[in-house]
């Protein structure tokens, strides 16, 4: 699980907007690290936001922004009525399964990001009252609002477990690489 993105990292644009995308997303992965199913469930701050919750809605949203970008239907589409589904497992859902469809996700994320001619190639928003009208994106602007996304709700996740159980997100990468005391 990747806890932060490395000087070294790939030097070219794409291969960096990948690897910080993987940092977020190991943030987030790590913030059910240890938890039951139950335990990750619960919501223990103001906000309404679970640790699996939290899983669930940026595999979700990533889902969206590639299938916009790739120009196909959104097999999770949600409605308003469903919107609320989108920040919690509801029955049959698992942290596991929820982790395998995000992964997968990840994956055809960055397969389609290294396999466009170039990060500047546009997409256009759907109508929506929150986007602006005939507006299109490149898939640079893409990779960077999913980073976004990413750290801002790996930022609640860091708050939400350590009001869960008092793990700090330094105390979720220790226990996570099996280190001690880090």
């Amino acid at each position: 699980m990747v806890t932060h993105v490395s000087p070294e990292a790939p030097g070219d644009e794409r291969g960096a907007l990948l690897a910080f995308l993987e940092a977020q997303r190991g943030a987030l992965r790590r913030s059910v690290h240890g938890l039951t199913e139950e335990r990750a469930a619960s919501r223990p701050s103001a906000s309404g936001l679970s640790p699996s919750g939290l899983l669930k809605h940026v595999a979700e949203v990533e889902l969206g922004w590639l299938r916009m970008a790739q120009g196909r239907p959104n097999e999770r589409e949600r409605t308003e009525e469903t919107w609320a589904d989108s920040f919690r497992l509801v029955e049959g859902e698992t942290i596991a399964g929820t982790l395998e469809f995000w992964d997968g996700v990840a994956r055809e994320t960055e397969e389609f990001l290294r396999s466009v001619d170039s990060l500047d190639d546009t997409f256009a928003l759907p109508p929506a009252p929150w986007y602006p009208k005939d507006e299109r994106v490149s898939m640079r602007w893409m990779a960077l609002h999913l980073l976004e996304e990413f750290a801002r709700h790996a930022g609640h996740a860091d708050v939400v477990r350590e009001s869960l159980d008092g793990k700090s997100s330094l105390d979720l990468v220790a226990d996570a690489s099996g280190r001690q005391g880090d």
